[in-house]
């Protein structure tokens, strides 16, 4: 075979590489200064032995990290999420974004309103159970200090990492981003720090704050929250009203500083 030809077929070949490479990622764009020394998706299996996809993202340090799960919002694992587990581990973290769509599912949708939908039919306790075991996985990676986990959860996901909060025990730290609460209940379980991070213009979710505040009193649980101005309910993900504002940047150094709080950094 000629030079010419094998060129060609070799740029085919790492064409098709390239796309099915593309399709596993979702596509996630490469950033400007990748802050991390690895990324990759992988595997893991929940209680019932059912497959989670998942991205994984590991800082540049010499030394064990503490480990944070990512929760997405409704419309599923988007190319957004994993650019926030990176942010994470830019400063410090292992972190982790389960799809939680896909034991049941398989991969989230491109379509956000398909997927939207399909959140719609998950069963809370078997999300607890996804969530169990991307816990128990952050605690088999030689890069994480055991037990050292937090979460961090936006809009729906904001919520489900509230309630993990209620039945994870050894949870030190959740991030609550502008979720609804977990029932009052089950908030005497609550041993980990959280933190509230809630828009201006979001009323559904802001009218509830002062109740959650006197509940998670008298469950004698570490609640505290900010309302940060000039933005509305997602603000953290691009395109959403605040997110290009000096807001973000705030509550992304209250986020961390209160991560730094608690696991003592």
């Amino acid at each position: 075979m000629r030079r010419g030809s094998i060129s060609t077929l070799m740029v085919a070949v790492l064409g098709v590489v390239a796309g099915v490479a593309g399709a596993w990622t979702l596509g996630r764009p490469a950033l400007a200064t990748d802050p991390t020394t690895h990324g990759e998706w992988v595997k893991i299996a929940n209680a019932a032995g059912d497959s989670i996809r998942a991205y994984v993202a590991y800082p540049e340090r010499k030394d064990k990290a503490p480990a944070i799960i990512v929760i997405h919002e409704i419309f599923g694992l988007t190319e957004w999420e994993p650019t926030v587990a990176d942010r994470l581990a830019g400063a410090g973290y292992v972190a982790i974004v389960p799809d939680l769509l896909s034991s049941r599912f398989g991969v989230t949708p491109a379509s956000t309103d398909s997927g939207r939908k399909l959140t719609a039919l998950l069963d809370p306790t078997a999300v607890t159970a996804d969530l169990d075991a991307a816990f128990g996985y952050l605690n088999t990676l030689p890069a994480v200090k055991k037990d050292e986990i937090g979460t961090i959860g936006f809009c729906w996901g904001g919520g489900k990492s509230f309630r993990y909060a209620t039945t994870n025990p050894k949870l030190k730290a959740a991030v609550v981003c502008y979720g609804s609460a977990a029932d009052s209940a089950p908030m005497a379980n609550i041993k980990a720090r959280v933190l509230g991070v809630y828009g201006e213009d979001d009323a559904r979710i802001n009218q509830a704050l002062p109740d959650v505040e006197r509940q998670m009193k008298a469950a004698k649980a570490d609640f505290r929250y900010k309302i940060y101005p000039g933005t509305g309910h997602g603000f953290f993900k691009p395109g959403r009203k605040g997110s290009d504002t000096p807001a973000l940047e705030d509550a992304w150094r209250d986020v961390l500083g209160f991560y730094g709080e608690a696991f003592r950094r």
